[in-house]
């Protein structure tokens, strides 16, 4: 039998430059849908937590690491680098403005003030593509979770990133031995040798068991240096 709890309440709604974004209530968890896709909920997290914590483990000690995360999200990825000392400088690139504010002074920022009032953190409003394309900055490690996973993409324009082109662009704000790491709702060969082929090295896939369905994944690969 049904009841309202099972029904998702709509707590905000805005249509930006990229579409539709919509913030939910379901139950006890958030959920963020952009154009009609699911994109992630505060129902688990342990994927998110696990993108940042592959990336730390695969720069093998390097000292105060500087990060950059390719969408905020519900902020599990953020809060987690924060949470971690070993972490330098944080930044975060979200291109829709109305995350940023749910996360500011809305519904998620239970979530993620903490971690936005650590000073190594900061929110950059931009499509993660151009900004690698334009940045002058570099960091030793690049963690995207941006879309579904390489071959499921929120928009049709982020394909272009997880193409030889565009992790070239990804190797670009990488320092020598820098890491990038992308989560994915599955598993994907194609794309680990896409990351080879792209020069990328120790490539490695890590996987999260989920209760149903193909585990979620997070794809490593090492910039040469």
């Amino acid at each position: 039998m049904s009841s309202s709890y099972d029904i998702p309440e709509v707590l905000d709604r805005r249509e930006g430059p990229h579409g539709e974004v919509v913030l939910r209530r379901h139950g006890d968890r958030m959920e963020i849908i952009a154009n009609g896709c699911f994109l992630m909920d505060t129902s688990d997290g342990r994927s998110e937590r696990l993108l940042v914590d592959a990336a730390l483990d695969a720069l093998n000690g390097r000292d105060q690491p500087d990060v950059l995360i390719g969408g905020l999200g519900v902020g599990f990825s953020l809060a987690h680098a924060a949470a971690d000392p070993r972490w330098g400088r944080i930044t975060v690139v979200e291109r829709e403005h109305a995350i940023v504010e749910w996360h500011r002074d809305g519904p998620l920022s239970a979530l993620s003030a903490q971690a936005l009032a650590d000073p190594r953190a900061k929110i950059v409003e931009a499509d993660l593509v151009a900004h690698v394309n334009e940045t002058s900055d570099t960091y030793d490690a690049l963690c995207l979770d941006i879309d579904n996973g390489p071959g499921w993409t929120v928009t049709e324009g982020n394909g272009n990133l997880y193409r030889e082109a565009g992790l070239a662009s990804c190797a670009r704000v990488l320092r020598p031995g820098g890491v990038l790491a992308v989560w994915s709702a599955q598993p994907s060969p194609e794309f680990e040798e896409t990351l080879r082929n792209a020069g990328f090295q120790r490539v490695r896939t890590e996987e999260i068991p989920v209760a149903r369905g193909v585990p979620d994944v997070v794809h490593l690969g090492i910039r040469p240096g």
